[in-house]
């Protein structure tokens, strides 16, 4: 198999990948140590390797990496601002919607895309975002009051304000 170069935005840097036809978006990440991104179920189903491309939440087990050329990707690693959390990272600590870890950054990019699109989500709509991302540890309910106290802080509801760009 020839090896094909693929051109992407990685948290806000370009990055230049080196694959094969057959490698996945996941595999090619990993390689460039993106760790967040979890190899689970590699069937799209359990939503451990969710990230953002071009906007979107995705399972990046099921996109081929030379399919993302050109693309706009943010992980969990491109959260993080000058050493702080994002306010969604935060409030999954504290609302002890962490366990095991191993959910947690698709759970996070997941909940990331829902606040971009609907800033203040009914439970329902949290559910229905969170449909694609299963977690073995916490019973959902401390994801759920992650997701709430997130949507609190960016819209400003609890102290904080502002938007997912100014942090």
């Amino acid at each position: 198999m020839k090896d094909k170069r693929v051109t992407i935005t990685l948290n806000g840097r370009k990055t230049t990948l080196v694959v094969e036809d057959r490698t996945t978006l996941l595999n090619a990440l990993r390689e460039q140590g993106v760790t967040s991104l979890k190899r689970g179920c590699e069937e799209g189903e359990c939503g451990a390797c969710t990230l953002i491309m071009n906007g979107l939440p995705q399972k990046s087990c099921l996109i081929l990496a030379r399919e993302a050329e050109g693309a706009d990707i943010l992980t969990v690693e491109g959260l993080v601002k000058k050493g702080r959390l994002h306010p969604i990272q935060q409030a999954f600590i504290d609302e002890g919607a962490i366990q095991c870890g191993y959910c947690t950054p698709g759970m996070v990019m997941t909940t990331y895309a829902l606040l971009k699109k609907n800033p203040s989500p009914s439970d329902e709509e949290i559910r229905e975002a969170l449909s694609g991302n299963i977690c073995r540890c916490t019973g959902y309910l401390a994801i759920i009051r992650a997701v709430k106290k997130s949507a609190a802080i960016l819209s400003g509801n609890n102290g904080g304000g502002g938007t997912h760009e100014d942090y």
